[in-house]
Formats: structure tokens, sequence, C-alpha cells
């Protein structure tokens, strides 16, 4: 090298080219044209793109439909049915068949949900081939539909048949309201043992709350003369035999009371 005349470089036939490519070297995305892409942007902002359609789903689902809001686990109440969240309504729809309850508790809570899930676990091992077409790898596929129609049908028939009016009705809120014990009315209501169903505070125990029902005086009197039904089941029985004076006095009691 010559000062001021710049730098050259000299070949050499030992050191190897680039056609000689490394094995720890990845090939160009060029060389797979339409079966590759690059992660960045190409396949994140896609995921990126599917995310954001389903967190607004959700969240837009959230908003028309919201959680309800009970009242106050209370363990003494063994009347009480709970139900879980929507995404388990499959496996509570499956305790109900006769071969997953009762004595087969064990069959429907442990054994049929294990071999689901352990099927699904084995799926990528069931066919390791490269091929992405679902025609081409019959049994995942199988198992696949088998597992998604089978959850969206016990979710269907668990929707249908549960009784969402007994389940929001038991779950229901009840604010508490002040009873004065020493009204007449509530002296016939203890006296006429509607105490031992309705409660103490009339919040309700094995039958409903009688506070806040914005029923009429001569409406509570029907129900307690008649009894009512509902769907054709009874509800309550024919319940009163005592004095009209009597009635009036609970009716008016009960009509009256007001949740705070």
């Amino acid at each position: 090298m010559h000062r001021g005349k710049g730098m050259k470089f000299v070949g050499d036939s030992r050191v190897p080219g680039m056609e000689f490519r490394k094995p720890n070297i990845p090939k160009d995305y060029s060389e797979y044209p339409g079966k590759t892409e690059a992660f960045w942007p190409n396949f994140l902002l896609k995921e990126w793109m599917i995310g954001s359609v389903f967190l607004i789903g959700y969240l837009l689902l959230t908003v028309a439909h919201p959680s309800p809001l009970e009242g106050q686990a209370d363990p003494t109440d063994t009347a009480y049915i709970p139900l879980p969240d929507w995404y388990f309504l499959f496996l509570y729809q499956l305790l109900k068949y006769e071969f997953a309850s009762g004595p087969f508790n064990v069959v429907g809570a442990i054994i049929v949900p294990g071999l689901a899930f352990g099927a699904l676990m084995l799926a990528p091992f069931l066919d390791r081939g490269p091929e992405r077409r679902p025609s081409k790898r019959p049994l995942p596929t199988g198992f696949m539909i088998l597992g998604i129609v089978s959850i969206i049908f016990l979710t269907w028939e668990s929707v249908a048949n549960h009784d969402w009016e007994a389940a929001e009705a038991q779950g229901k809120i009840t604010q508490e309201v002040e009873i004065d014990t020493t009204d007449p009315g509530y002296e016939v209501y203890s006296a006429a043992a509607c105490i031992s169903c309705h409660g103490d505070n009339l919040e309700g125990a094995v039958g409903p709350s009688l506070v806040g029902t914005g029923l009429s005086p001569e409406e509570i009197a029907e129900i307690a003369v008649n009894g009512i039904e509902k769907d054709g089941a009874l509800v309550m029985p024919a319940a009163w035999d005592g004095t009209d004076e009597d009635l009036k006095l609970l009716t008016e009691f009960i009509s009256g009371l007001e949740a705070e």
C-alpha cells in the first residue's frame, strides 16, 4: 500500500465463496415464493388485526350483556342452584345425564373431560406430516370437529333447558327495609304462620320476598285466599283462613313495604 494511492485487495481461492452456503444460515424468503412471509410486519400485523377484532367483539358483548350481580352468598340456602359461566356450560350439561351423574359423577367430572383434553394434547402427535390442508389430515381434523360440535351442542342444551326465570329470582338482590314489628299487620303476619315461609323481615326464605312487590292490597288478598299458579305449577297454595279484617290489615301492611 502506497500513501495516497488507496488500498488494494488480493483474492484468495482458498477462501470459500458465497456459493458455498453454510448450513446454519437460513435461506432467503425469495427462495420460497408464496410459502413464507416476513414476521415483521406482515405476519405480526395480521395477528394484531385478528386479535383486535375479537377483543372489540368481546367488549361489545360485555357492554350489551353485563354480568348479573346476585345477592350475598348464603351457605345455609340449600335450595340455591349454582350456574357456571358460559364457557363451562357444556360441562355443566354433561353432569345432567344419567351416565355422568349420581353414582357415575366421576365419569362426567373427570373421565370424559380428561379423555377429551388428553386427546386435544395428543393431536399434534397423531399426524406429524407437513401438510396443512385439513382434508389431508383426517385424524386431527376429525377430533377437532367432534370437540367443537360437542361443546356447541352441550352448551345449547344447557341454555335451552335451564330455568332462567327461577335462576334470576333466586339470586336477586333484595334491599333491606326496616320492619315495624309493632304494626297490627305484622302481628297478623306472624300469627298466620306466613313468617315461616317469608322470613322474619319478609326478605324471603322458602317463599319469595314480600318487600317491594308492587302489588295492591286487593291483589295480595287474592293470592293469600286462592293461591297462585305459574305455568301450570302451584307456586303458593291457598293459605288464608282468618277474618276479613285481619286480611285487610295484612295486605295493606305488605303492600306498603318499599325497599330503601
